[in-house]
């Protein structure tokens, strides 16, 4: 079976003029207001500050709430200024597929930074880039050699349908070559204390770049205070410039249950996994709510792992969402 890191999605709702493409369609998704909150959560699986009129710590919080973990592989969710509501199966490192790219994002956008809603810097697609536009065994986004794109153009076309090509064109545009910015990659996770994280390529299509959920998890913390970052993964559909195509986000969670993004990532080996942000108003204040889910279906096809992830992603955040609210009013008091 190939290894894709995404599964494909059904058609696109704007079929291509030119050349057909088996990757997901989106549109602009307004950001929750209180965003910009995203920075009192501490270490991971640390508690932060109790809530706002709450008594007690995530710690009794997340005891009193009757998650729907998944049955397999592993996951873990924390809430800004609440802290860890715990996290399920062993976090040892697995394949994580197009997840990768959360962290490409991340290096491109730290090295590299912009400033909400602009363009940012003007990158030339090379012919690598653009004879690696039209494949049948990974994710990809049309590029023309020699024409330029915004920054941020280029990272909605990595991040909305998950374009392998387009990630390893910014590596080379962000670093001179793949391999130097692999070794940025590593550097970063290594920072922000990501011990159980190797990356060994910038799309996800190594099995060999594996991560944990908590890992993962301080990852999209971190990546989450940048606006720039969060308008794009909570994009719901982007254009190829050119190519007569539009994507629709992978992220099939998006736009429901207060979801803003993430992440999506499926192959045979890694199975399905998500990264997902949703926010939901405690106390009078919007709070950011992060969770990862990994290994889903591992060894299934990319389709199956795929449904598997957004499917306990679901699960999570509609829990969440309905209980958290009450439980810290009790002073999670079971």
């Amino acid at each position: 079976m190939p290894h894709t890191p995404d599964a494909p999605a059904p058609a696109p709702a704007v079929t291509p003029r030119r050349r057909s493409f088996l990757v997901p369609l989106s549109a602009a998704l307004a950001l929750a207001t209180g965003m910009g909150t995203w920075y009192a959560v501490g270490g991971d699986a640390r508690p932060a500050a109790p809530a706002p009129g709450s008594a007690s710590g995530s710690a009794a919080v997340a005891k009193s709430l009757q998650l729907p973990w998944p049955a397999e592989g592993q996951a873990s969710v924390e809430v800004e200024e609440i802290g860890s509501l715990g996290t399920r199966g062993e976090q040892r490192p697995v394949p994580i597929a197009s997840v990768t790219k959360v962290m490409t994002a991340y290096v491109i956008l730290k090295d590299h930074p912009m400033r909400a809603g602009a363009p940012g810097a003007a990158v030339t697609a090379d012919e690598q880039a653009a004879n690696e536009s039209y494949s049948s065994v990974e994710t990809t986004a049309p590029v023309i050699a020699g024409r330029t794109y915004t920054q941020r153009r280029l990272l909605e076309l990595m991040m909305v349908p998950s374009g392998n090509n387009i990630a390893r064109l910014l590596a080379r545009w962000g670093a001179g070559d793949e391999k130097a910015f692999v070794a940025k990659m590593n550097e970063t996770a290594a920072a922000l204390g990501m011990e159980r994280t190797t990356y060994t390529g910038v799309s996800g299509m190594e099995a060999s770049t594996e991560s944990t959920a908590t890992d993962q998890l301080k990852l999209a913390r971190a990546a989450m205070k940048d606006p720039v970052f969060r308008e794009i993964v909570a994009t719901r559909t982007v254009e190829a410039p050119g190519a007569d195509v539009t994507f629709r986000n992978t992220n099939k969670l998006l736009g429901r249950n207060g979801v803003i993004g993430l992440k999506t990532g499926s192959s045979t080996p890694a199975g399905g996994n998500l990264v997902w942000a949703a926010t939901q108003e405690i106390a009078g204040t919007p709070r950011l709510i992060l969770g990862v889910v990994l290994h889903q279906r591992a060894g299934t096809s990319p389709t199956e792992g795929s449904a598997a992830a957004h499917e306990a992603g679901r699960a999570l955040i509609t829990e969440i969402r309905a209980t958290l609210p009450d439980a810290l009013a009790r002073g999670g008091r079971a």
